[in-house]
């Protein structure tokens, strides 16, 4: 099968699993786990901030930054079709009491930070406290120029704001940039890395910042439900995947480039390439018999009028060529 649906869809490797099982393993919640503890030194160290924290899912990784972030009746500015506003179920706004304040992000992604100052609320006792900017890299593969991220640290600081990262696909965006993680990261207070995307573990996310900060975070992720016990099985996924599977993404970056202009060749309209994410759009018509096209050939993907192909380890250039021959198939019937 060839899965193009997302890159949350890979597998581990055999020796990511292998890893795994040989993985020294304690008592998290006591701090006892020499693997989670190695992976959020390796997080820490990699990022430039003082402190990591492993926690089962991006989702809960953002929730208890937020969180920390913010008290009840607090608010953070995000952009409206952010992950961390549209995609979990709410979660600041029913668990923490903590208001979002949504603007329109740039076509990159980015949130025009003249637009963001008019969302600012004033000190008064009609409005929620303005108290966090959260910016989302890459974001629909589009990465944050750095200029972009100083422009945005500097900004907030003078506002006495704190600025967070979604980093979901935080190295895609670093690999794209050919910069160390640190040279991102010194651009925000905190940010999450998810493991379970492009790096290939079957599952985790990290939170990463001050010490004061994580210490905060450690007890939010108990409350959450997020604290775990002998999890060294899975970070030491997340060890191999910091270790063997950044460097490697350009390939899925590259892989995804040469399906766009293989797409384009064949006629098909591709609306934009970035990272590992190619966006073609397919005519209303012809989305429900494209689906059902590829599930004969054993190709999945979320067909719809602006259909997301996204690339990844599990997908090789034999993968992608059968793709593009099924494609041309479906545009000959």
């Amino acid at each position: 099968m060839i899965d193009l649906r997302s890159d949350t869809v890979t597998r581990p490797s055999a020796a990511m699993l292998a890893a795994m099982m040989a993985a020294e393993t304690g008592d998290d919640v006591y701090g006892d786990d020499p693997t989670v503890n190695a992976l959020e030194a390796t997080a820490a160290r990699l990022s430039g901030k003082e402190a990591a924290l492993f926690l089962p899912s991006g989702t809960q990784a953002n929730l208890v930054a937020l969180l920390c972030h913010c008290q009840r009746g607090e608010e953070y500015i995000v952009g409206q079709l952010a992950h961390n506003y549209k995609y979990e179920a709410g979660g600041a706004a029913v668990l923490g009491s903590i208001q979002p304040q949504p603007v329109t992000a740039a076509a990159d992604g980015s949130l025009p930070l003249d637009v963001v100052a008019q969302f600012i609320k004033p000190d008064d006792m009609h409005f929620a406290i303005t108290k966090l900017l959260s910016l989302e890299n890459t974001w629909n593969g589009s990465v944050l120029p750095l200029r972009y991220l100083e422009e945005a640290y500097a900004f907030t600081r003078e506002r006495g704001l704190a600025l967070h990262i979604d980093g979901a696909r935080i190295f895609n965006a670093a690999v794209a940039l050919g910069v160390g993680l640190e040279e991102i990261a010194r651009y925000c207070d905190t940010l999450t890395i998810c493991l379970s995307k492009g790096l290939g573990a079957p599952v985790g996310s990290l939170l990463c910042g001050s010490t004061e900060y994580i210490k905060r975070a450690r007890r939010w992720r108990k409350m959450t439900g997020g604290a775990m016990r002998q999890a060294g099985i899975l970070a030491a996924a997340g060890l191999y995947a910091l270790e063997h599977n950044v460097v490697r993404l350009k390939d899925d970056h590259d892989n995804a480039a040469w399906l766009a202009e293989r797409l384009r060749e064949a006629g098909v309209e591709v609306s934009r390439q970035d990272t590992n994410m190619v966006f073609v759009r397919v005519p209303p018509e012809q989305v429900e018999p494209l689906a059902a096209w590829m599930r004969e050939r054993d190709i999945r993907l979320s067909a719809g009028p602006v259909t997301r192909l996204v690339t990844h380890l599990d997908i090789s250039r034999d993968a992608l060529e059968t793709l593009v021959a099924a494609w041309q198939a479906f545009l000959r019937r």
